[in-house]
């Protein structure tokens, strides 16, 4: 069994209205980044917040400080967001070159070792909406956002980590991949959902659904489990033996959870020992993402 990566998705683009909990400052982000590092996350992934507004904003002037002081702590693979367009609050439609500006800078900066870039759209419609006979909203992600992602990705070496909402996400993504040779191997995170309405619960049954299709499309790629609105705790030792990856975190917590990150992380670390896995390092995904992407090269894994 090879070492468990532990995520921490520290905030999200819910702000406090919706998760109190969240770290939006500056000092508040970079001190959740470094205590969920310490605690056994190798990989930090963050929203960026204007501090005046409460609300999510994706400059590079606001992202840099954070990873460089979540860096200068630690060490950890630190990787931003991007907004989540369609939701209102978190962001309306711009255009592709405009959404990904603050990746491209940070990439060319040395900041950006993952990157958000999803393939394809999603409707984020809550049970709790349906209820009451409001309207969810719809994540749009047209085809050309995610091809300027994976632009960026292929010029700077970026590895792509891929929010997985439907079945149709994973193919879309894999089906890229393999016609950019010089693209790190993607992350596929499948994206479980209790609150919301789009994709599957957090169940073995629908885990196995979504590898089965990853073995068609992308054989030896990693993955992990992880979601919205949801506990991923059931299927954490399923992840691990299945040879996963895990992200736990207030973005990806039901809303108004009284939680830390840091203790989503020591629980995530001791759920992972006693399913026979133990976490790993920064260090140890790295060489462990290098070593798949080698393998890509040499022809040895499946796209």
């Amino acid at each position: 069994m090879g070492k468990i990566w532990i995520e921490a998705a520290i905030n999200g683009a819910w702000t406090r209205e919706r998760q109190p909990a969240i770290p939006i400052t500056k000092d508040e982000i970079i001190a959740d980044g470094v205590a969920c590092a310490k605690a056994g996350a190798a990989i930090i992934h963050l929203h960026a917040y204007d501090e005046a507004t409460g609300r999510q904003k994706d400059s590079y002037e606001i992202y840099a400080p954070l990873i460089e002081g979540i860096r200068a702590q630690c060490d950890a693979i630190v990787y931003p967001t991007l907004p989540i367009t369609g939701s209102g609050y978190a962001g309306e439609l711009r255009s592709a070159q405009e959404r990904y500006r603050h990746l491209e800078k940070l990439a060319q900066n040395g900041l950006a070792e993952w990157a958000v870039i999803d393939p394809g759209s999603a409707i984020f419609t809550r049970f709790d909406e349906v209820a009451r006979g409001e309207a969810g909203y719809t994540y749009f992600n047209p085809d050309e956002h995610f091809y300027e992602g994976m632009r960026i990705a292929s010029e700077y070496s970026v590895r792509p980590s891929y929010a997985i909402y439907e079945a149709g996400c994973l193919r879309l993504g894999a089906a890229k991949a393999n016609t950019m040779p010089r693209v790190p191997v993607p992350v596929y995170r499948f994206m479980f959902a209790d609150e919301f309405c789009f994709g599957f619960p957090p169940k073995e049954k629908y885990l196995d659904t979504l590898l089965a299709l990853l073995s068609e499309c992308d054989s030896g790629a990693p993955w992990m489990a992880a979601g919205l609105g949801v506990d991923i705790r059931p299927l954490i030792a399923p992840a691990v033996a299945r040879g996963g990856h895990i992200r736990v975190g207030l973005e990806d917590r039901p809303w108004g959870v009284k939680e830390t990150n840091r203790g989503l992380v020591e629980e995530a670390v001791t759920l992972i020992r006693a399913a026979g896995g133990e976490p790993a390092a920064p260090a140890e995904v790295r060489a462990g993402c290098a070593e798949l992407d080698a393998k890509f090269r040499r022809g040895q894994l499946h796209k």
